[in-house]
């Protein structure tokens, strides 16, 4: 039998099945569950883990310590007696945020829409609940009209997910993280028991009607919590493959992430029953605190996973050469498959997939690599660690808006076919990468993706180029920075396309490179597998720093946590304001305050007040390095256009035709982002030239 075969054998998915049920036992909210970070529920689980982790053979099995903001939510139960006399008692949901009632306690409950300024005209919000509608996948995040309810003095804010989560069912609640202050209380209600409310308030001749609630949920800032490890020993110690899971999670949490975390154990003990021997060091990493960790950051997630490889073991990036990570294992998401990746494994793990059979039970239309990896799991952390990481793709289907986060992630859900598949498919990847002799980092295709982003220059994305007749002085001013521009973008895209030959040289070389070093384990030539690699280390540790380089220089977000390369975020701004330079031109405010609803965050200049807008912008540029964790420095610029929506808003109110000083307004605005978009070239343009050198270098071994 050959080793995947074993492995196979051993595989007992019904093992990986019950331990994702066994997890749901510990939980801080009798009702509901939550084992959130920091919590006596979540520590029960990791000390659990610490003993199955044990029990299923691993090695070295360690509790890493991390800093956290905790988050405990006993219980939050409202209770509303009706005009027949009949109480009605619902289950509430919670955000990460402080409020203690120590038992019933009746407030005023007011229903404020979807909790915008405007909604507030009229309304007196001080120290009662409000009731808001909100839909955070299409139209904004909890935190905004949470805190729009902390500057009216509400006492907290109800939220109904009317779309974009929890539509599986009426009775849904919903839990996200809050990226806001803990001191703007929220809790969540499903739309059935709102609806009830909102019958009582409609009837109401005051608007208001009396309820009770008896809520207990805490955070307290800078605890403790514990990533746990376990390991299968390799032959080389320094060099390791790591996978994870997190173990945290609202309600029960089967798919996110019990399934996930059972998946990597149950890999594990097939491993070590199937009696195999890897090369390299295999850790096995239970993450804490996923879901959110911090409090007060537009960066709350992930905090288990940056603490594990920025701060616990800064020593893994350049020894570890690949993260596997799980997220939402037993269910499919799509019709095909995909492992997200990062740009420069996604031509290994391309190549790697021809030699997959998919189960076209669980995936009719077979299996594919995306890429880059996205900000929503773990990986997004410890890539910009410097280790190269991908993830189960878990973000593309309609799971995410019925079931996601709310009591209907559960066993119901399930697809065996599914979770068999993937334990074969990851367990087979772990066992590839094990055999090679360097790690299969392909910079041409960071290279490919880049181009990808300068294809269309920005002077004909912004019709700069086009025919005209007689210029204005601003067009002619338009034109001669386009020129300076363009000579610039040239430059880049040629460097960007020797770049990716560079690249594609070297992972032709180190392709080969692993090829030999396959054949020779197979045919049991261990001396000249450990000549090759002993040949190839130096090299590994080269490219696994240059990774680690390209993170810093090319990885950056956008307001709504998109990844993107670092001119795209300006490139798309121009882009805006063009349009809506020309919106006012023609006379239609309406369409131009939809071009600038796309700029930065300025969205919510339509909707919250300024303090509201500021606050949340802000505390993107203005806090420690440790509390914006993986977020930090990745958004460089912001446009503020508040007060430019605002007078276009009332302008457009009172049928304004005369925009002139609006579009200098806008012309003002461009100017600024034409030199932020020449200095983001140059910017690249270095960065380029550096990661060019340093990949001729690793092909001359200079």
């Amino acid at each position: 039998m050959t080793e995947e075969e074993r492995f196979f054998h051993e595989l007992d998915v019904d093992y990986s099945y019950h331990l994702a049920r066994k997890m749901e036992e510990f939980k801080t909210n009798p009702e509901l569950g939550y084992r959130t970070a920091g919590s006596q529920a979540e520590f029960e689980t990791g000390e659990f883990l610490v003993r199955e982790m044990k029990a299923i053979g691993l090695s070295q099995v360690e509790k890493d310590p991390i800093k956290v903001d905790a988050w405990t939510f006993k219980r939050a139960v409202l209770e509303y007696t009706d005009e027949t006399g009949e109480r009605k008692t619902f289950q509430l949901g919670a955000y990460q945020t402080n409020f203690s009632t120590q038992g019933f306690r009746e407030f005023s409950l007011i229903d404020v829409g979807k909790g915008t300024k405007e909604d507030y005209q009229n309304l007196e919000a001080e120290g009662k609940l409000v009731l808001a509608d909100i839909n955070q996948r299409d139209e904004w995040w909890i935190n905004f009209p949470v805190y729009q309810a902390k500057l009216k003095g509400a006492a907290a804010l109800l939220a109904v997910q009317e779309g974009g989560y929890g539509e599986i069912d009426e009775n849904a609640l919903n839990a996200q993280d809050i990226a806001g202050p803990a001191d703007a209380p929220a809790f969540s209600i499903s739309r059935a028991d709102a609806s009830l409310l909102k019958k009582a308030l409609k009837a109401s001749p005051s608007g208001e009607i009396k309820v009770r609630l008896n809520a207990e949920t805490a955070v307290v800032k800078d605890q403790t919590s514990y990533n746990i490890t376990g390991r299968i020993p390799g032959r080389e110690k320094d060099s390791m493959i790591l996978l994870s899971a997190h173990y945290d999670s609202y309600f029960s949490g089967f798919q996110d992430d019990n399934c996930a975390v059972a998946m990597m154990l149950g890999i594990a003990r097939a491993l070590i029953l199937s009696g195999y021997r890897p090369q390299k060091t295999l850790v096995f990493c239970a993450m804490a605190a996923e879901e959110w960790g911090i409090s007060d950051s537009k960066y709350d997630w992930s905090t288990g996973a940056y603490q594990q490889v920025f701060s616990v073991h800064p020593d893994w990036p350049g020894k570890v050469v690949a993260d596997l990570n799980f997220e939402l294992p037993a269910h499919a998401h799509s019709r095909k498959d995909a492992i997200r990746s990062t740009w420069e494994y996604s031509t290994f793990l391309k190549e790697f997939i021809q030699g997959i059979k998919v189960d076209r039970e669980a995936y009719p239309e077979g299996i594919t690599v995306l890429c880059p990896i996205e900000t929503w799991s773990d990986d997004f952390s410890i890539a910009i660690s410097g280790i190269p990481s991908m993830v189960n793709d878990f973000a593309a289907g309609s799971f995410m808006e019925t079931h996601y986060h709310s009591q209907f992630d559960n066993q119901e859900y399930y697809h065996e076919a599914v979770y068999r598949f993937h334990h074969q498919l990851y367990g087979s990847l772990v066992m590839a990468f094990d055999r090679l002799a360097a790690a299969p980092l392909d910079f041409s295709a960071l290279f490919r993706g880049m181009a990808d982003s300068l294809k269309q220059g920005i002077g004909e994305k912004l019709g700069i180029t086009e025919e005209k007749g007689e210029l204005t002085p601003w067009e002619i001013e338009e034109r001669e920075w386009e020129k300076k521009v363009s000579v610039l973008e040239v430059q880049l895209r040629e460097a960007v396309k020797t770049a990716e030959e560079r690249g594609a040289e070297l992972y032709q070389r180190v392709w080969t490179l692993n090829q030999q070093h396959e054949a020779a384990l197979k045919n049991g030539q261990e001396e000249t597998a450990a000549s090759l690699r002993s040949q190839a280390i130096p090299l590994e540790k080269e490219m696994l720093f240059w990774f680690k380089k390209a993170q810093e220089y090319f990885v950056r977000l956008d307001w709504h946590d998109g990844v993107l390369f670092p001119q795209e975020g300006v490139a798309s701004n121009l882009l805006y304001l063009k349009k809506a330079q020309r919106a006012l031109e023609k006379a239609d405010p309406s369409a131009a305050l939809e071009c600038l609803y796309q700029i930065d965050n300025n969205r919510y200049a339509f909707l919250f007040e300024e303090e509201v807008f500021r606050y949340f912008t802000d505390y993107v540029f203005n806090q420690p390095k440790e509390r914006l964790a993986w977020g930090y420095g990745r958004i460089r610029r912001h446009a503020n256009l508040f007060h430019l929506v605002e007078r276009l808003k009332e302008m457009e109110e009172q049928g304004a035709e005369e925009f002139s000083k609006e579009e200098n307004r806008l012309r003002a605005v461009e100017a600024d982002q034409r030199t932020c978009y020449r200095e983001d070239l140059l910017y690249m343009l270095q960065a380029v030239e550096k990661m060019s050198a340093a990949l001729e270098k690793c092909l001359t071994g200079e």
